[in-house]
């Protein structure tokens, strides 16, 4: 495989735990919270999330197509729908498939786009009153193909 295919399976996984921290043990409330009248909640923003990624897999096997989803009714069930969309997308990514865009496209587009909501996600956290707590992510144990929710823990946080 290479270079450029693993380093982009890398930022697949650095998603999937920066992501993960942002969304595990949210409370409930969190999915509705709407920080001004024309902003996203948290649940909208987790859909959009798998819509990226989806969006990305679709671009990899030459089919490329947007779908709008609307929220699950549970958290959980929109994490899963991400995790589960970030598992699919990284087994392609593994694949000896063709590539039907390039790498720095995936990037630049569904990758870093997912990257930035998922920060919004951690900064929507903290205004509601439900922080996750910093962290070095330098120094963050994120192995390429470890794509789901369970994530090793962090090695330096701080407040």
């Amino acid at each position: 495989m290479d270079s450029k295919r693993e380093m982009l399976r890398h930022c697949v996984a650095t998603l999937a735990y920066r992501g993960g921290k942002a969304l595990r043990d949210a409370p409930e409330e969190f999915a509705g919270y709407r920080a001004s009248e024309t902003s996203r909640t948290p649940a909208e923003i987790l859909a959009h999330l798998g819509d990226l990624i989806d969006w990305g897999l679709s671009m990899v096997r030459g089919q490329q197509a947007w779908k709008n989803s609307e929220p699950p009714p549970a958290w959980q069930a929109g994490a899963d729908r991400f995790f589960a969309s970030l598992n699919a997308f990284d087994e392609y990514l593994a694949s000896s498939e063709v590539l039907h865009v390039s790498e720095e496209k995936l990037f630049q587009g569904p990758i870093a786009d997912a990257l930035t909501h998922v920060g919004q996600i951690a900064m929507l956290r903290r205004i509601s009153g439900a922080p996750i707590r910093g962290e070095n992510y330098f120094k963050a144990d994120i192995e390429t193909g470890r794509v789901g929710a369970e994530q090793k823990p962090p090695r330096i946080e701080f407040d």
